[in-house]
């Protein structure tokens, strides 16, 4: 899924040197990159579903949108949203507990 992100930044900034770059040295240095690079597969999801697991609180179901920004197109604002009553924003509230700074 990142490497059609990738691909599609890449694809949207075509002069951007530090992107080209990047892609050049994971090419050089990554087998699995430099396939996966290779099968152009790009496509953008501007709203859906991630599934992430997080080693201490477990596993997150969030959906998202992804919003683009007038003033930068080039850039989005990525907003994730916890499905009310379902086990993760209780696991997201225990993370931000667990992560806060002591007072």
């Amino acid at each position: 899924m990142c490497m059609r992100f990738l691909r599609a930044q890449a694809g949207a900034t075509p002069h951007d040197k530090r992107l080209i770059g990047l892609i050049g040295e994971l090419s050089t240095r990554n087998e699995d990159f430099r396939i996966r690079s290779a099968a152009h597969d790009v496509s953008v999801h501007r709203a859906g579903a991630k599934t992430l697991h997080h080693p201490e609180v477990g596993l997150l179901l969030l959906g998202f949108e992804q919003l683009t920004l007038d003033s930068a197109s080039s850039l989005t604002l990525s907003t994730y949203i916890a499905e009310p009553g379902s086990p993760t924003p209780e696991r997201l509230q225990f993370f931000a507990a667990w992560t806060a700074p002591a007072v």
